[in-house]
Formats: structure tokens, C-alpha cells, sequence
């Protein structure tokens, strides 16, 4: 039988990485138990608000977050605190499948359009590979506000 897993980055602004992931992958980021949302809803202040009314506090550097696959079929994404700097190069990425089925030009023009979309939010630009066929269909590294790395795939 197969298991669900939960994809968990390290950060320093669970916030930010997770309004700029969820915006990446097409996800959204749920309200908290019992509570509907509506489309102008600030899904953290309704965080904020629903742990207040626990009668229980957060501190900064206690915060979480968590984004959804609206659809469910892709994993939760969740985003925590640490104190610590990223210092290296990841041992896993995500592949962001920005251009399935298209091949080409028409490949990399995709994942061009995709890359500049999040380079707006905040992402950084550090490779693009090109095509060369049968072995590679092309992709662009990128990594995220904080410096993960991922493929526009």
C-alpha cells in the first residue's frame, strides 16, 4: 500500500515561502479547522485569529505553514522555522512540471514564460539547459526566496 508523505521545507519565513510556493504550484493555503474562507480572506490572520481564540498565543518564531493541492492529488507542502541559514547545495529538489507534453521551442518557451511569472515572486534564475534530445527535453534551475533550488521542468 502506498503513503502519503508531506513535503516539509526548513525556513526562515514561513509566510513568504509558503505565498510563494503555493502561487508556484497552483496550490492554496488552507484556513484553520471549522473555518471557511472567503477569496479576500488573509488565510495567516485567520490563523492568527483561530489559535487566539484557543486562548493560546504564537510567537514569531513559533509560526507555521502549510499549502494544499486544491484538487488533493498532489502532497501538503509545509514550512517551518529554523534558525540556521541554508549552506548548501539540496540533496532533493522539487521538479515543477511547468510544460508537460510540449517539446522544443515551444518547451523552453513555456518554461521561460513560467520562469519570469516567478521571478516576479521573488524566485531566483541560475541555469537554463536546453534540449538535446533523445536524453533531455530542457529545463531551467531556479531556486525559491530562500534559496532552495528546483527545475522548471
Amino acid at each position: 500500500m502506498s503513503r502519503a508523505v508531506q513535503i516539509t521545507f526548513d525556513c526562515h519565513d514561513p509566510i513568504r515561502q509558503a505565498t510563494f510556493w503555493a502561487a508556484a504550484l497552483g496550490y492554496v493555503i488552507p484556513g484553520p479547522p471549522g473555518v471557511r474562507l472567503g477569496a479576500d480572506d488573509d488565510p495567516f490572520a485567520a490563523w492568527q485569529e483561530f489559535i487566539k481564540s484557543l486562548g493560546m498565543g504564537t510567537k514569531p518564531e513559533e509560526f507555521r505553514a502549510a499549502i494544499e493541492d486544491p484538487q488533493g492529488r498532489g502532497p501538503r507542502v509545509f514550512f517551518q522555522i529554523v534558525p540556521e541559514d541554508k549552506t548548501v547545495k539540496n540533496r532533493v529538489h522539487l521538479d515543477v512540471r511547468a510544460a508537460p507534453g510540449l517539446q522544443g521551442d515551444e518547451r523552453m518557451t513555456a518554461l521561460e514564460d513560467e520562469c519570469q511569472s516567478l521571478l516576479d515572486l521573488g524566485a531566483q534564475r541560475l541555469e537554463r539547459c536546453d534540449p538535446s534530445p533523445p536524453m533531455e527535453a530542457g529545463f531551467i534551475v531556479m531556486a525559491d526566496p530562500e534559496g532552495n533550488e528546483f527545475c522548471l521542468d
